[in-house]
């Protein structure tokens, strides 16, 4: 968190709370009422102030006001940043993978150090190469090999991911 947005905490601890006016795209763009955030500079503030509290509603931290993210999917979206890395939406970097998920709409979900995050579509035909298996059949065991490493890909629907993960799509 900024150290800007510290200090505003610090002074003003009892501003309310914001919901419905950010939302966080499946391709990992923020996103107003009236369309995307396309500035550099405060698409970069927003990510470096964005957490989670501890009931998983995630949240961009304005100062002394929580505004909290309705998200599309998860709450972290990852993209290849060459071709064998991988980095958040907010620009940090992937540094292990923990687990892989396809779910029933063919999205690939990414576990790491950084929670779990779907992969930006764009993304996909570049990893579908790091996937060894058959996956058009539905039971077919399927494995991502990224890294040296193989993790087995579990088959999850996509309405189970957020109890699964624990976050909240849509804070209220």
């Amino acid at each position: 968190m900024d150290d800007a947005v510290r200090q505003a905490l610090a002074r003003w601890p009892d501003v309310p709370d914001c919901f419905g006016w950010l939302h966080l795209s499946r391709r990992g763009e923020w996103q107003l009422p009236d369309g995307p955030i396309r500035h550099a500079g405060l698409a970069a503030f927003i990510g470096r102030n964005y957490e989670a509290d501890s009931s998983g509603r995630w949240y961009f931290q304005n100062g002394p006001q929580r505004v909290f993210v309705s998200l599309a999917y998860t709450p972290t979206v990852v993209r290849l940043a060459a071709p064998a890395r991988l980095q958040t939406h907010t620009g940090l970097p992937v540094e292990t993978l923990s687990g892989a998920w396809l779910d029933d709409e063919g999205s690939l979900l990414l576990g790491s150090e950084h929670g779990i995050a779907l992969l930006d579509d764009r993304d996909l035909g570049a990893m579908v190469s790091h996937l060894i298996g058959e996956l058009e059949a539905p039971d077919a065991e399927i494995c991502l090999d990224w890294g040296g490493l193989r993790l087995p890909v579990e088959r999850i629907a996509r309405a189970a991911v957020p109890t699964r993960f624990g976050f909240v799509s849509q804070p209220a």
